[in-house]
């Protein structure tokens, strides 16, 4: 996501994605929802094979510049595949697992942050990773399935949780962002998220796939039907957004 003020007006970018804008005193607030830096696009006849093409930042990029705030994440699209294909140089395509790919991705990212981006117009925040409830051992409840039916968050917060993570891609991108010459936020919202596994649409998610199977029915499958991964709003994004805007306001 990309978040610039204007002095006067409010443009549309020509780019893929939306574009909010609302008013704010004698400026314009322009929020732009940008596609990853990365493109990730898919291909074969069944459109089910992903190829990531690190270079192509260079291409949305151009939208980012300028900007008063950058604000980026990535991860839940990572975890749906165990290995990728990128592209290498301009036709070559290459396998590897997606921990390599990935940490592929952000570093090229990273290079062109430091090299495009003026850290004295533009302030960037980086959020980590937004855990998944879809294994109720994570939390050690073997009579649950999922985040299905929860209405309470994990209440033993004496020890480290482990839930629905990668912790390898949260080090890779701690660490990348950590090694840029350009100062980045590391917006931390992956501990305090990993306690609400009642924090999630569950059930009541209406999606492509379940848009045609009624309530009931849906909750007779908790295992195919329950949304684990998304989140209620209102809900628990606003407390990250309260973390970003105390970043914000604590620098004036």
């Amino acid at each position: 996501m990309n978040v610039s003020m204007q002095e006067s007006g409010c443009h549309a970018w020509p780019m893929e994605g939306q574009i909010l804008c609302t008013r704010s005193g004698d400026g314009n607030l322009e929020i732009v929802l940008c596609p990853d830096g990365t493109d990730a696009s898919s291909i074969g006849d069944d459109k089910s094979e992903p190829v990531v093409k690190p270079k192509s930042i260079s291409k949305h990029g151009q939208h980012w510049k300028g900007a008063d705030y950058l604000i980026f994440d990535t991860y839940a699209w990572w975890t749906r595949f165990p290995n990728l294909k990128f592209l290498h140089g301009s036709k070559e395509y290459r396998e590897k697992h997606l921990n390599s790919v990935y940490k592929k991705a952000l570093r090229t990212w990273a290079k062109w942050v430091d090299k495009n981006i003026d850290p004295k117009r533009t302030t960037i925040f980086f959020s980590s990773m937004s855990p998944f409830h879809d294994r109720s051992s994570d939390w050690n409840d073997p009579k649950a399935i999922n985040c299905a039916e929860e209405t309470t968050p994990i209440p033993n917060k004496s020890k480290h949780l482990n839930v629905g993570l990668n912790q390898q891609l949260f080090k890779i991108a701690e660490k990348v962002t950590q090694s840029m010459k350009m100062p980045v936020h590391f917006l931390n919202i992956t501990t305090l998220s990993e306690y609400r596994k009642d924090a999630h649409p569950s059930f009541y998610a209406i999606s492509e796939a379940n848009a045609n199977v009624s309530l009931p029915e849906r909750k007779k499958d908790p295992k195919t039907y329950a949304d684990c991964i998304h989140w209620c709003l209102p809900g628990l994004p606003d407390t990250w957004n309260e973390f970003l805007y105390a970043k914000i306001i604590s620098s004036y």
